[in-house]
Order: C-alpha cells, then structure tokens, then sequence
C-alpha cells in the first residue's frame, strides 16, 4: 500500500494513494504526483553515510566499524517534483539517491528482528550535498537538501532492492541494497539506541557511489524499485 500527503480543499490530508487518487477517512481526492507533499512530518532525518563499499572506494573512506550518521531538520526537507534551489554558496552540488524508513510509531532501543514493527514502509530520499562547504551540517543540513518521495510503500522488503539514479537522463548511480554495510534493520535499531525516534522520523541508509554534478537545468529522478521515483529538477541559485 502506498500512503500519501497532498494539500486538497479540505487542507492537507494523508492516506493511501492510488492511479492518481488519495483516499482519506473514505472520502477521495483526485491528486497528481505534482500534488503530493512529503509523505511524513519527520522531527528529524537520521541519514547514515559511508555505507556501501562502492562509496569507500569512490572517496576514499575508511570502511567504519558502525553506522556513522548524521542529522537533516524537518527544515531541509522537501517533496516529490518540488525544485531543488542551486545554492548561491556553493559551486559543487551533488545528489545521492537513498532508500529511507518511515518510522511509525514512538520507539526506543528497539531490536532489529523488532524493526518492522515500529516502520510504516519505506520511501526515496535524495540527500543533496554541498561538496564545497565544510562539515555535514554545512554541507548537507541546508534548506531544500533533503527531498523524500513521493509516498511511503508500506509492503517491501529492504534488503535487496534494486536502484538506479538518472540525472537528465543518463544513468549515474545503480546498485542493490543487499550491497549495504548496514542493512535497513541493523541501522534502525542502531539509531534507537542512541534516540527515542518520533512516529513520521525517517532514517536513511545511504547512498552508493555517487558520479558527478548536478547543473541548473538537470532533473534528477531516483527509483527504488517496489518503492518509487522522487524527481526532482535543479533551478538557479536566482530561485533561492
């Protein structure tokens, strides 16, 4: 089941999205991709970094004994088809295309054979990056880097999802997740030791190896297959 956000007459409501309708309480919403908002309201974004080998060798990273993390705000956070604002404090802009858990209920110090039991599904994040800037924050935390979409898939299985990033057009990234360091679940449970996660927080499991740029003009579309495709196309920094 996919569930959605959109804003609709009736204000922004959530339920499950089918062929182009939002169903709501039984009542429908005719509602385009283009309507959808972020499929959660997240108190904060939990995104694991270094977390394919691809990415080790790609950067030269050193493979980490444990799930190195860091934190987007509900700030960054952006929807399906919304643009992605070129900063006018950077000129090396990048994407990376990462599955993400929904958490669905207040949890803590949760066991990973108990993980799928606090996520409500799964959906497609684009961890944009600021290669330029120095540290995570600076780098990743900023207005507009964090796009999630379009909806939450609520029957996947995580651990061996294939995925592949295009932007305009050409094929950048692709890989599967069974390729992870940190499964889904081992990096859920990891993060809920260290944090009482939130009902609609969302946790990231990081990217594969992540070939180039993005310029004004480039759409950038990721699919997680069984999950979704979050497009999103840059604009100048004049839309900033």
């Amino acid at each position: 089941m996919r569930l959605a956000r959109a804003r609709t007459d009736d204000g922004v409501v959530s339920g499950e999205y089918r062929d182009g309708t939002l169903t709501s309480d039984g009542v429908e919403y005719v509602v385009d991709e283009d309507g959808l908002l972020p499929p959660c309201e997240p108190t904060a974004l939990y995104c694991v970094g270094r977390n394919y080998a691809a990415t080790l060798e790609q950067m030269e990273y050193e493979r980490p004994e444990e799930p190195d993390f860091f934190i987007k705000p509900p700030a960054s956070l952006s929807g399906h088809h919304d643009p992605i604002a070129y900063p006018p404090f950077t000129d090396e802009l990048t994407y990376a295309g990462e599955l993400a858990a929904v958490i669905d209920v207040e949890c803590r110090d949760v066991a990973v054979d108990e993980v799928p039991d606090v996520v409500r599904g799964y959906t497609v994040m684009n961890d944009v990056d600021a290669l330029d800037q120095q540290g995570r924050t600076a780098r990743k935390a900023f207005r507009g880097s964090g796009p999630l979409g379009p909806w939450v898939e609520t029957d996947v299985d995580p651990s061996a999802i294939d995925m592949y990033t295009d932007v305009a057009g050409e094929r950048r990234q692709e890989a599967n997740t069974e390729l992870m360091l940190f499964g889904p679940h081992e990096v859920v449970s990891f993060i809920s030791r260290r944090f009482t996660l939130q009902s609609g927080d969302v946790v990231a499991f990081g990217s594969p190896a992540n070939p180039g740029l993005v310029e004004p003009g480039d759409s950038v579309e990721i699919t997680y297959e069984g999950v979704g495709t979050l497009r999103n196309d840059v604009v100048g920094p004049d839309e900033w």
